[in-house]
């Protein structure tokens, strides 16, 4: 069975770098430890590492360190005409890009904690194709997959 691969925003890496527990947290040392994939775009990076310089600056370091160690999977981000195309596909514009991103990464879910962006309209995860969960929830959904590998 392939490790689960989950797109994460930058919500949810920013809620694992500042937590010392969480699902959010959960999930990197899993990636750490090699059970998962976690793949981001390139605007999850510098929107986490915006909101960490703003909000937390000394969580840098560990920032860093987390993006070496939990070997994240860093995909490009899409083109302006791929966005454009899609741009339905969720209510808030500046998430659009990162939709697409998860879409095009061929990942098992995307990982946020903006519910009212991305799971409270339901239609996003219907337009998009896209398993949508909190941390909460994909831990729970990594660890029934971790178990049945057993």
């Amino acid at each position: 069975m392939p490790r689960p691969n989950l797109f994460i925003d930058s919500s949810a890496l920013f809620a694992g770098v500042v937590s010392s527990r969480g699902a959010a947290r959960a999930l990197l040392l899993l990636a750490e430890s090699e059970h998962l994939t976690i793949t981001v775009s390139e605007q999850v990076v510098a929107e986490t590492e915006r909101a960490l310089t703003r909000k937390v600056p000394q969580a840098l370091p560990y920032y860093r360190e987390a993006l070496r160690s939990t070997r994240l999977r860093i995909v490009h981000d899409p083109s302006r005409e791929e966005s454009e195309a899609h741009s339905d596909i969720i209510a808030h514009p500046p998430d659009v890009p990162i939709v697409v991103a998860a879409m095009k990464a061929g990942v098992d879910c995307l990982v946020t904690l903006n519910r009212r962006h991305f799971i409270d309209d339901e239609g996003v995860a219907a337009r998009s194709g896209l398993q949508i969960r909190t941390p909460g929830e994909a831990l729970a959904w990594v660890r029934d997959r971790l178990a049945q590998g057993d």
